[in-house]
């Protein structure tokens, strides 16, 4: 099969019409997914721990999208239920979930005992694992959709002072293909974005050192920490037509970690 130069558009990285949730999008790296989705053109439903963050609901509304907010603890039961059926009640639809909600707790593996690792669990994998079975009742339905998951390079690396946030990371790229491989047939895309080292408030302690900053930047070859701006193409193109025959793919976007 061929095809004409004009069967490609830029429009196909358009989100207008689009309704988006992000889970823990209130912040972060989640609040620049949520402000990436909406200079496509998505609206927003955030559902967050904290209340909603005058900060975040101005940048998706400076781009003329529309932001909607729900303060909730995504682990209690019934949680994901309660945000998918809300997400429908003020929009009416939900085409793309972002499951981005997650935290990292670092103790020594010897020290590391279950009032560490249940937490992570239950945010950074159970979580991820509801949303998306909430939301992919919604998307078989309407034979489209797309969930993208946040991994990290710890979905392929040892995850030193960290065996939860390391085993949660690996265990949501595997989420990520186990869904990929049954929701594909409806036209569901399932992918996940792999972000490296990002200049965020959680790594400040790391890059005010001089010894732990270097150490980080000697296995960049950008020899730049990432602004939350290299990730917004990523997301932007696996939720949309763009990256439609892309599914259950790890998108690693580290300024080339990996490879040293």
């Amino acid at each position: 099969m061929s095809y004409a130069l004009e069967d490609f558009s830029l429009d196909f990285f358009s989100l207008q019409g689009k309704v988006a949730i992000v889970t823990g999008g209130n912040s972060g790296l989640g609040q620049a997914f949520a402000t990436a989705l909406a200079k496509a053109g998505a609206s927003l439903f955030i559902p967050d721990l904290a209340a909603a963050n005058p900060q975040t609901r101005e940048l998706i509304e400076q781009q003329g999208s529309r932001a909607e907010f729900m303060q909730i603890d995504i682990t209690q039961p019934g949680a994901p239920a309660q945000i998918v059926a809300e997400c429908l009640e003020r929009y009416g639809r939900l085409d793309i979930l972002v499951n981005n909600a997650g935290i990292c707790k670092l103790n020594k593996v010897l020290d590391f005992g279950r009032a560490d690792w249940d937490p992570m669990i239950n945010i950074n994998l159970t979580a991820a694992f509801e949303m998306s079975h909430e939301a992919a009742k919604v998307m078989v339905a309407n034979n489209q959709g797309k969930i993208i998951n946040i991994c990290s390079l710890f979905s392929f690396l040892g995850g030193q002072w960290s065996p939860a946030y390391a085993a949660t990371k690996h265990a949501v790229a595997g989420l990520t293909k186990a869904y990929c491989d049954e929701l594909g047939q409806h036209n569901i895309q399932v992918n996940g974005i792999a972000p490296g080292y990002y200049a965020t408030n959680i790594t400040e302690a790391t890059r005010s050192n001089p010894q732990t900053n270097q150490r980080v930047l000697d296995h960049i070859p950008a020899n730049r920490w990432g602004e939350t701006q290299d990730l917004m193409g990523a997301m932007v193109f696996l939720a949309s037509r763009a990256s439609d025959y892309v599914n259950g793919h790890l998108l690693v976007v580290d300024g080339g970690y990996l490879v040293r």
